[in-house]
């Protein structure tokens, strides 16, 4: 019974198939091409809805206040009237702006996430398209997302528009590089670029219990970490937001946009969060298995949108806890924090696996990290930076 329900969404798609047995080989591949983009579109552009009502009525908790409440049943319809609001409010173009560049920007940043999104393993056999570089597609495709920043500043013909393209463009090329870098152990370590071969090398449990996802080494967990914040960067989630800074820029490369086209970046920057994490849970949290050996009768997809989900409320907290950062801290942090720590973990996971992957490995790969993290605290001196202000008044 476990084993069906696990596997109830590959069954039906192979019973979708079974009606085109007849027909020519080309034509059943695009149909289960089409398929999974129908599935993944389905369920994503769900998870969009639920996730944007979900986050304002948590961050109303969390700042004392209400959330969506009017809409429907406790707000949660709330979505459909943003969606309706959105499609019939007035696309406003400015008139020296250039209409074909300014079009095509939401356009090609959406298509990009959404993408993203056909390499991930959901569960046990459901990887809606299976590529042999799948890592390298995920980050090649994803890489386009700042030519679209650029093209809605550029094409926006708006001074505002155009720095908060650039801001946007300088921090996600900064924090890619730790982003990408902290992926190369887990690609190292496993020998593949295939989102499903690591996934299944995380398979197992260590002395019984203990699961090995690479979370669970000091690599891995570093690397987790580092992985996080430059997909809270990447994702433009408070508290590095600053390409939308009210008081500067207006809302950046998007100040020119109204309507559906502004909805657009809108639901993209959600989709590229579920990207990113979702591709955190492949790397570092074990994909679709069970953390404990009894719990593996539930169904693998269940426990992949269980980890995604908690990855997603920790990006709602901080949203709801932390300030915006300023500039000058955000590329400080990426080029003499972040990337040194995410060199430090290629070096920890080659100690950990010609250590032999076992404890010794275990504890001079964390002999490594802390001591290169304890070397750049002191380079650093944050102290000094962020020490508390004195304010003096006029009387």
């Amino acid at each position: 019974m476990s084993a069906s329900l696990d596997q109830i969404f590959v069954s039906g798609k192979q019973w979708l198939l079974s009606w085109l047995a007849s027909a020519p080989e080309w034509v059943i591949q695009i149909a289960s091409s089409f398929i999974n983009i129908f599935a993944l579109l389905g369920v994503f552009l769900t998870l969009f809805a639920l996730m944007s009502v979900l986050e304002r009525k948590i961050l109303g908790r969390i700042q004392n206040r209400y959330g969506p409440n009017r809409v429907g049943p406790f707000g949660l319809f709330q979505p459909i009237a943003d969606g309706i609001k959105m499609l019939i409010k007035e696309d406003i173009v400015p008139a020296r702006a250039d209409k074909i560049v300014h079009f095509l920007a939401p356009v090609l940043i959406a298509a990009t996430a959404i993408l993203a999104l056909g390499i991930i393993p959901y569960g046990r056999d459901m990887t809606p398209f299976t590529i042999d570089g799948g890592i390298l597609f995920f980050f090649a495709v994803g890489s386009t997302t700042e030519l679209a920043v650029f093209m809605a500043g550029w094409g926006s013909n708006n001074k505002f528009s155009m720095l908060g393209a650039m801001r946007a463009i300088a921090q996600m090329i900064s924090y890619e590089l730790p982003l990408i870098i902290t992926v190369l152990p887990v690609v190292m370590v496993v020998g593949s670029l295939m989102p499903n071969t690591i996934v299944a090398a995380q398979g197992g449990y260590a002395l019984g219990f203990v699961p090995r996802w690479f979370v669970f080494t000091p690599w891995g967990a570093t690397a987790f970490i580092l992985f996080f914040v430059s997909g809270l960067v990447e994702s433009n989630r408070t508290p590095f937001d600053v390409p939308e800074g009210e008081s500067e820029i207006v809302a950046g490369h998007m100040t020119e946009y109204s309507g559906f086209k502004y909805a657009t970046f809108f639901m993209a920057e959600y989709i590229g969060m579920f990207a990113i994490t979702g591709l955190a849970t492949t790397l570092f949290l074990g994909g679709w298995h069970a953390p404990i050996r009894m719990l593996e009768f539930i169904p693998s997809y269940v426990w992949f949108f269980a980890k995604l989900s908690t990855l997603l409320l920790v990006y709602v907290w901080l949203r709801g806890t932390l300030p915006r950062t300023r500039v000058d801290q955000i590329m400080n942090f990426a080029w003499k924090f972040m990337l040194p720590m995410a060199f430090t973990c290629i070096v920890a996971a080659a100690v950990w696996h010609y250590a032999g992957r076992g404890p010794a490995g275990w504890l001079w790969s964390l002999a490594v990290i802390a001591a290169v993290y304890f070397t750049l605290s002191i380079l650093l001196d944050t102290r000094r930076k962020f020490a508390p202000r004195t304010y003096r008044f006029a009387e």
